[in-house]
């Protein structure tokens, strides 16, 4: 190629452009290598965050069955029996659990004793006598078993009024109503379909299996119908109650996640739907709410919390932004917003998964992000058994500091950082929530994550991988007052099928508009039975 035809400038300006380009090219590359290491990590990697420590991230496990297993004659512990010492490894067993739990038990008690003509001593042929019993305890197992129950409610009459009066009184004895008229479902069985659903996570195909097995012909049409009808007109006055209750404290955490409801007016099956759940924080009576919406617009949640004042923590959604805008919805509302330091490390922990060179890891940015945030949580540990106001006042002193320094980093490394590579990413995060993840300082009642909120919107996460998805917005709506009182009730240590058998008896034989009688059915009420606690 003959150079001398262009000018010194022209080559100089040719050159410039050619290194630019090369140089994006590079870029683009290491995106992508990114991006190909990463999608590797997600389909075999684990997808914990708690492989993120001072060595490189741990390979895949191929041999869990391996590792699992114990010598056969070797029974496993029951829950919590082992205890582990984090400063030592080896594994201590605690004394007198197992005792414990099977105490919480029925016990049903089993003899085995020799005949009369069998007590009589081998060697001198003289009448034994009980020394003791040699005990061994199995769990035994009674399968639920369906009855019909009659209910016989008697109509009385005067022979006298029949002889001389052609109008006759008829009086009924009292009997409380049924939880549905007409209907063969009784509050056990509702309380039975709605725990295996929104409990279990068994859909209803498989409960209509099981019931045919046990010889009850229960099709899931039938149980669809009942649950909507008795969370719209029983359990929708208690939610009502609990979201007025909510929204009256002053710390509150959020979420929302996708919902596929196919039968939706004027909308295509494949359209997303959500589920917003609120929950309040510490300090406040354990409620946790689901709000079933068409969209992720944040006047959904401005309309569920109308009246709210306080803190208000989330994650990086920008549509709860739209709580200190005027909207559709109404006025700016007096709200604090309070961002989440796990999604912050957990954008850094992402960037660390497609970090392949061990001697490099450490000395990794994202690392060094991850450490910071790290020393953070450590100090929140160390604080946790603190009152809210000396927890406050130790922020102030000990983690104000940590902050101010994790933010220098971060607009130092925000200078320099790609925009598009999930290191970029991470650290975008962190700058432009730098107001509302310092506002941890403003309330010792305050966390550090929104962890509480993701693990009450968990329940509904497991669920909908195994039913997938909702046929209509009635069905929707049903199930976010059906889990809010489930969680809830789970929240305040309730046993969710012995609190839902309870609320049906109860719900349809009171006023349910006088919110006093309400508040009596609240999961935390003190007039509740004993036996819908949890022991």
């Amino acid at each position: 190629m003959d150079l001398t035809k262009y000018s010194r400038k022209e080559l100089e300006e040719a050159y410039i452009k050619l290194s630019i380009e090369k140089e994006q090219t590079e870029i683009q590359l290491q995106w992508y290598q990114e991006q190909f290491r990463l999608s590797r990590q997600k389909l075999f990697g684990k997808s914990s965050e708690k492989n993120i420590d001072d060595h490189q991230l741990s390979l895949p496990i191929f041999n869990e069955a391996e590792t699992e297993h114990q010598p056969i004659n070797v029974e496993p512990q029951l829950e919590d029996d082992v205890h582990v010492d984090p400063l030592n490894t080896k594994p201590r067993k605690k004394k007198g659990k197992r005792e414990r739990d099977l105490l919480k038990l029925p016990k049903k008690i089993v003899e085995y004793k020799l005949s009369k003509e069998e007590q009589v001593c081998p060697k001198c042929s003289n009448p034994l006598h009980e020394v003791r019993p040699e005990i061994r305890k199995e769990l035994e197992v009674i399968p639920a078993k369906v009855i019909v129950k009659e209910i016989h409610r008697m109509i009385y009459s005067c022979r006298t009024c029949e002889k001389v009066d052609t109008t006759v009184p008829m009086i009924k004895a009292d009997a409380p109503n049924p939880v549905i008229k007409g209907s063969i479902a009784s509050p056990s069985l509702l309380a039975d379909i709605m725990t295996k659903k929104y409990v279990d996570a068994t859909p209803l195909y498989r409960q209509e299996q099981e019931y045919k097995r046990r010889g009850l012909p229960i099709n899931r049409q039938n149980m669809s119908n009942w649950i909507i009808r008795v969370s719209k007109q029983w359990l929708t006055p208690l939610f009502k109650r609990m979201q007025e209750i909510l929204v009256s404290y002053d710390v509150l955490h959020a979420d929302e996640t996708e919902l596929e409801v196919l039968n939706e007016p004027g909308r295509e099956a494949a359209t997303k739907s959500y589920m917003w759940m609120y929950r309040t924080g510490n300090g406040h009576k354990p409620i946790v709410l689901y709000d079933y919406q068409p969209s992720r617009s944040g006047d959904n949640a401005k309309s569920f919390l109308m009246g709210f004042k306080g803190y208000l923590q989330t994650d990086a959604y920008h549509g709860y932004d739209k709580l200190l805008k005027k909207s559709n919805a109404g006025p700016p509302m007096e709200v604090t917003l309070v961002a989440c330091f796990a999604h912050s490390r957990r954008y850094f922990t992402e960037t660390l998964k497609a970090v392949t060179d061990k001697k490099s890891y450490m000395h990794t940015s994202a690392y060094q992000g991850v450490k910071h945030i790290d020393g953070m949580f450590a100090l929140e540990k160390e604080l946790a058994d603190k009152s809210y106001v000396e927890r406050y006042e130790e922020r102030l002193r000990r983690l104000k500091p940590m902050l101010e320094a994790y933010f220098a980093w971060i607009e130092k490394e925000h200078a320099h950082a790609l925009p598009k590579s999930s290191y970029g990413k991470a650290i975008n995060y962190s700058f432009n929530q730098k107001d509302k993840l310092m506002n941890i300082l403003k309330d010792g009642r305050l966390e550090l994550s929104n962890n509480r909120a993701e693990r009450a919107i968990k329940p509904f996460v497991i669920g909908r991988k195994n039913w997938l998805f909702t046929n209509t917005p009635a069905g929707a709506e049903s199930s976010a007052i059906v889990y809010s009182t489930i969680e809830t009730a789970k929240e305040n240590n309730l046993i969710p099928f012995e609190y839902l058998k309870y609320l049906f008896e109860k719900l349809p034989n009171m006023d349910v508009t006088n919110s006093e009688e309400l508040d009596k059915l609240l999961p935390w009420s003190n007039e509740l039975p004993d036996n819908l606690i949890v022991k």
